[in-house]
This record gives C-alpha cells, sequence and structure tokens, in this order.
C-alpha cells in the first residue's frame, strides 16, 4: 500500500473543517530558539488538542465522581497536592519534581477564546496572544514579539519534515530550520476513511479531494453518505497511528526533540518552544489520555536531566488552546470546554503549588453549565514568567506581547 509524506500545514489548508484529528493528533512539532543573552531560560511547550485539566489534577470531592463516574479515581493515590487535588497517575514520573519545588499548577485558567471550541481558531489564538483573532489581524507569535523588546537577541526556528514555523515564534525575526529525521505518512486507508466522514458538504467533499490528490498524487474518490457517529471515532483513532512518527527511534521522538532543545539552551540558546499532540480524547479517555501524559513527563525530566545545572535556571510553561467538557460524555471521553489548567515546571520555580482561584463544579459555577468557569487568563502568567526570567516591562507585556492583558499582581512564580 503506497505511502507519501504529507505536508500538514498545506494539508490543513486544503481542509481546515476536516474535525479534530489534524489539530490535536501527535506530529512533530516546529521547535524554536533564541539566544538572549543572560543565564534564565524560557521553554514554552503548546499542547495540542485541549488538555483536560481536571483529569490531569482531579479535584476532590464527591462533585466529580457524580460528573465522571468512569474517569474520577476514587481511591488516593498518595500524590495529593495542597488542597488535596490528586495528580493523574500516569503523571507519577512528575511526583519527585513536585516534591522537589520544580512543579505547579495554575487551574482554571484559558484564553479568551470562548464558545466556538475549534482547535485551530483555539491554538492560533494561544500562539498569537491576542485577545481574538480579527482586531488588527496579528498574525505573528506572542514568543516572537517577545524577543523584540530584549536586546541582542538572535532568532533560529527548527522544524519537523513539511512543516511551517510556529505561529507561536513567526515574526519578523529569522528563521532557519532543523529536522530530527523522522518521516510522516497518510495510508490510503486513513485517506479512505476521512474521505468517508465528509457527509453532505460537497465544498468539504471537494475540498478533501484537492488535498487527497495533493498528498497521494492520484484521482479521489467519490464521497460516500454517511451519518454514523461512530465514524468521526474511528477517524481520530486513525489519524492517530497514520500521523504518528514512522521509523527507527520514533516512539521517542518527542524525547529527541527535548533533547535537542536542551543541548541547545544548555549552549547559546535562552528561549524555545515546541509543541506536543494527542491532548484530544473524546472517547475512551483513561486510556487515551496516558500516552500524551508519558509523553509530557519524558520531555520535561528529558530536559532536566540534559540541562544539568541550566535546570536550575530554566522555567518551562506548558499550555493547552482549552480545557474539556466537565462531564464526561457517553464514549467515556470528554469533549471541547473552556477552563483548563497551565503547568510549570523547572529550577526556578518556587514550585510546588497550586495556582488560581477554584471556581466549583456545581453547575451554576460552570460555564455555560457545562464547562469548568475560567477565572483568569492564561495569558497573565505567561506574561508574568516572562517579566520574571527577562525583565520585560509591564507596558511591552500588556501593549505588545500581550495586547489587552492586564498584568495585574505579581504570583511570584520564580524562587
Amino acid at each position: 500500500m503506497a505511502k507519501r509524506r504529507m505536508d500538514r500545514r498545506s494539508f490543513l489548508g486544503q481542509s481546515l473543517a476536516m474535525g479534530c484529528s489534524l489539530a490535536a493528533s501527535p506530529v512533530l512539532t516546529p521547535v524554536s530558539f533564541a539566544a538572549t543573552g543572560g543565564d534564565n531560560r524560557l521553554v514554552v511547550i503548546i499542547l495540542r488538542g485541549g488538555l483536560d485539566g481536571l483529569d490531569l489534577l482531579r479535584p476532590a470531592g464527591a462533585e466529580l465522581l457524580r460528573l465522571r463516574p468512569t474517569l474520577a479515581a476514587s481511591q488516593p493515590s498518595g500524590m495529593e497536592t495542597a488542597g488535596g487535588a490528586m495528580l493523574n497517575p500516569a503523571c507519577a514520573p512528575l511526583w519527585p519534581l513536585w516534591q522537589a519545588g520544580e512543579l505547579e499548577f495554575v487551574q482554571a485558567v484559558s484564553t479568551p477564546y470562548r464558545r466556538k471550541r475549534s482547535h485551530f481558531d483555539g491554538q492560533d489564538l494561544l500562539e498569537a496572544g491576542t485577545s481574538d483573532l480579527e482586531s488588527g489581524g496579528v498574525r505573528d507569535g506572542w514568543l516572537n514579539r517577545m524577543l523584540r523588546h530584549m536586546p541582542n537577541t538572535e532568532m533560529q526556528t527548527a522544524y519537523a519534515i513539511g512543516a511551517d514555523p510556529m505561529l507561536l515564534s513567526r515574526g519578523e525575526m529569522p528563521v532557519q530550520t532543523w529536522s530530527p529525521d523522522v518521516n510522516f505518512v497518510l495510508s490510503s486507508q486513513g485517506a479512505r476513511l476521512m474521505q468517508l466522514t465528509m457527509e453532505r458538504d460537497p465544498e468539504m467533499s471537494h475540498a478533501m479531494m484537492r488535498a487527497m490528490s495533493m498528498v497521494d498524487g492520484s484521482e479521489a474518490g467519490g464521497i460516500v453518505e454517511t451519518d454514523n457517529q461512530n465514524m468521526m471515532s474511528e477517524l481520530n483513532d486513525m489519524m492517530d497511528a497514520q500521523m504518528r512518527p514512522k521509523g527507527a527511534g520514533a516512539a521517542k521522538a518527542h524525547v529527541r526533540v527535548a533533547e535537542f532543545a536542551a543541548d541547545q539552551l544548555r549552549d547559546d540558546a535562552r528561549v524555545a518552544c515546541f509543541s506536543l499532540g494527542g491532548w484530544d480524547t473524546h472517547a475512551q479517555q483513561a486510556k487515551k489520555l496516558r500516552k500524551p501524559l508519558e509523553h509530557l513527563s519524558d520531555s520535561l525530566l528529558t530536559l532536566k536531566a540534559r540541562l544539568g545545572s541550566a535546570w536550575g535556571t530554566t522555567t518551562v510553561v506548558a499550555m493547552t488552546e482549552f480545557g474539556r467538557t466537565v462531564a464526561e460524555n457517553g464514549t467515556r471521553g470528554t469533549d471541547h470546554g473552556t477552563g483548563g489548567a497551565m503547568i510549570l515546571a523547572g529550577g526556578a520555580l518556587k514550585g510546588g503549588r497550586v495556582l488560581g482561584r477554584w471556581p466549583g463544579l456545581a453547575e451554576a459555577d460552570l460555564y455555560e453549565r457545562r464547562d469548568l468557569m475560567p477565572t483568569d487568563d492564561v495569558r497573565r502568567y505567561a506574561a508574568w514568567a516572562i517579566r520574571e526570567s527577562f525583565g520585560l516591562s509591564r507596558a511591552a507585556l500588556e501593549q505588545d506581547v500581550f495586547p489587552g492583558v492586564t498584568l495585574g499582581d505579581n504570583p511570584s512564580l520564580l524562587a
């Protein structure tokens, strides 16, 4: 069965309404680096697909058990944080970081994105760092804008085969490439399955045929109409399998990215960003969330081990485009939501804390009576990580890096 490389961004340009799988699939990420001088280091990790913060850090109490009868743990794990919230068992490798004061969480945060809950728009808004995607037509990323306020900065961007630089680091700074030598393929089975999901939509069917023609050089077949809800779940599984890195060492591609990032940070680089996918857990979440959590744990522990003493001046900020519904759905998963969680790691942190204002899980406390209510802007914590690491002014952060954000009181992230 013939297989060909797939340019993810070009494909998305042809079929943006394809659904959750493409935006959340664990394809290898662009990786960007900046040399800024000084000793402090900042790593930004974009968690693509919508991390379920309520499963990452499970709040104590009977309400979660009622809303999530198969997802909420009823037995203590020995990894309870202040306030009784329990770390997901798949994150057990990270518990020593918590105990060492090198890990903390921010709960009930989000970007200003609301209601539509689209991966593509949500990720663009997260990486652009703006209040919306319309006003001013901002199409550069907040990390790149940050660099404009840091003297003597040189930017180098590395990215996987066929991918463009992340919006997060895109802007006026110069860009170069790096590849971990991993190919991505889409089989004809995967292509056919995607065709079957393009039901009753001539425009999407046409876009799919164009995209498939671009990918494999063949004529796309007819589109079969279907209203089978299970097809989308099957599509998610197929895309997860088909778009995973292939070849020797591919299972640890995320580790290779973290190793390479750490090597640059140990040398001249002081800022790095990359992404981890696979967080879209509409069905069988208890099983499907384990792998991305393991990848996140691997990445953080690899950064620590590889950075050595430089870990002590490093802050890692892990962000996602939105949270997930408070109640589990009929397929033992969760759907796109609003309020979520942010993860902070690194030897520079105070650590060992759960930050943010908890809104509660009673129905009246939820956003639109379905999602965790956001009580703070995720951009505010990213801005304070930047300010404490590199000394940028409030004006630069509020007016240029994250236009529209209000920094407010200092959460004192760093030790």
